[in-house]
């Protein structure tokens, strides 16, 4: 099974998700980056419909493959942020 993995990150003055290198839209706190992120896992893993596809790869050539619309990634979270340790008043 394919293996997807978002990763909760800082950008653009707040935080957002990234997934190969792109990175989602900023939100203003690290929590709600994080939701944000939830929901798109639990989308991504959302089955469809199964199809015959059709595609031309870079050099023109045409292929034909059956997608099993079940046959889903895993999607994960990598959240390596942790919260500041304030000091006891």
């Amino acid at each position: 099974m394919m293996r997807v993995t978002y990763e909760i990150v800082p950008h653009d003055g707040g935080w957002a998700y990234r997934l190969d290198g792109v990175y989602s839209e900023t939100f203003a706190s690290h929590a709600e980056a994080v939701e944000a992120a939830r929901i798109v896992t639990q989308e991504q893993q959302v089955g469809g419909e199964s199809a015959e596809i059709s595609f031309q790869d870079e050099n023109g050539k045409w292929h034909e493959e059956y997608s099993d619309g079940g046959d889903r990634p895993e999607a994960v979270i990598l959240d390596l942020y942790e919260e500041p340790k304030h000091p006891a008043v």
